[in-house]
Parts: structure tokens; C-alpha cells; sequence
């Protein structure tokens, strides 16, 4: 068992949660045009949230849990971030994007994952990814301006997950620290600072005042 890791996968699940939870509340005080953009915001928490839970299930409890962990980790990688990154650009310009234009989005996804899969360019295409739907959210906080906060907010998850991905990664040690915990450990203050950038954001011209905080 490695229970370190389980610890920090779990402590990353209920970063997650509470970041379900806040944008679950918040919902209610949103106009139906922001709907679809705030229940892809939903999916693109809770996904992570199960892929940490049966991380901690897997690293803690069941080894057997692997396949679906790593299934979840990928659905988190390929969906549940790009989903969180299309949120941030529509609320953030207060767009409205219809039902069908999100499930469009969705099944991109799932059709450039499939492709980029079948040409075994999956980690370049996961790079790629990351990268853009990291600029989007960064996007998203800067033109907020002169408004520092989401601006700040932005930029510090984004400097996270960067760090996360780029610099610690998930395999080997940093001395005695398992990278994989340093991982978790970064992405945990990370996913509550886009929820709070997607609370500030001020969507489709709403005339009620939406839930702010976490």
C-alpha cells in the first residue's frame, strides 16, 4: 500500500468536491443561458474528484481499483480540464452557448481523443491540450482587468498546474517526497482557485448577483 499517496488523492478529492458543491450553490442565482456552461463546469470537478477518490481507494485499500483509476485520470486529462477551460472563456465573455454547443464540445473531445489515440500521439496531443486550455483560463482572468483579483486567481492556478506537470510530474522522488503527492499536493489549492475565477467571472449579464466564494 502506499498511503501517502492515498492520503494526498484524497485530500485532492475533497479539494474537488468542495469545488462541486460551491459551483452546485451557486448555480441557482444564474440565469438559464449560463446552465449548460456551469454543468460542464460541474463535470469538469467532479471528474477529477472521482479519479482522486479511486486513487485513494486504489493506493490505500484495493490495488484492483488501477483500471479505474487510470481510466478517471485520463477522463480528467482530456475532458473534465478542457471543459473547465471552455467554461472560463464563455462566462468570462459572457457568452451564451447553447445545449447543443456544448454537447458539440464533448464529443470533440471525445472524437480528437479517439483520433490522436489511434495515431499514438495521445501525450502530444495531452500537452496540447493542457497547454491551451491553461491559456484559456489565464485568458478568462486577464481580461477582467482592471479587476486584479480574477486576473491573480488565474494566474496562480495556472502557474500550478504548470509547475505540477512540468516540473514535479508523477513518477520517481524529490528526495524522500513521492513526486505523485508533491502532484496532488499542488493541484489541490489549484482546482478551488478556478472555481473561485468561474464564481467572479461575470457571465451572461445576469441580473442577480451570483454566489462568489467558495
Amino acid at each position: 500500500m502506499q498511503y501517502s499517496t492515498a492520503l494526498s488523492d484524497g485530500v485532492l478529492a475533497l479539494a474537488c468536491l468542495a469545488c462541486v458543491i460551491a459551483i452546485g450553490k451557486a448555480r441557482k442565482h444564474y440565469p438559464e443561458a449560463d446552465q449548460p456552461a456551469l454543468f460542464c463546469a460541474l463535470l469538469g470537478f467532479l471528474m477529477p474528484a472521482a479519479a482522486a477518490f479511486a486513487g485513494a481507494v486504489r493506493y490505500a485499500i484495493d490495488p484492483s481499483w488501477v483500471e479505474a483509476h487510470q481510466w478517471l485520470s485520463q477522463a480528467s486529462t482530456f475532458m473534465a480540464l478542457p471543459l473547465l477551460g471552455f467554461c472560463a472563456l464563455v462566462l468570462g465573455r459572457g457568452w451564451v452557448w447553447s445545449r447543443p454547443n456544448w454537447g458539440r464540445v464533448i464529443l470533440g473531445l471525445c472524437v480528437f481523443f479517439e483520433v490522436f489515440r489511434q495515431m499514438n500521439l495521445l501525450e502530444d496531443y495531452r500537452l496540447l491540450l493542457s497547454v491551451g486550455t491553461l491559456l484559456l483560463i489565464l485568458y478568462a482572468g486577464i481580461v477582467q482587468w482592471p479587476r486584479r483579483l480574477p486576473a491573480l486567481a488565474g494566474l496562480l492556478a495556472v502557474g500550478l498546474f504548470l509547475v505540477a506537470g512540468l516540473v514535479v510530474g508523477t513518477e520517481g522522488f524529490i528526495g524522500s517526497l513521492r513526486r505523485v503527492d508533491l502532484f496532488h499536493a499542488l493541484l489541490t489549492p489549484a482546482y478551488p482557485l478556478i472555481a473561485w475565477l468561474l464564481l467572479t467571472l461575470p457571465a451572461s449579464h445576469t441580473t442577480e448577483n451570483p454566489v462568489k466564494t467558495l
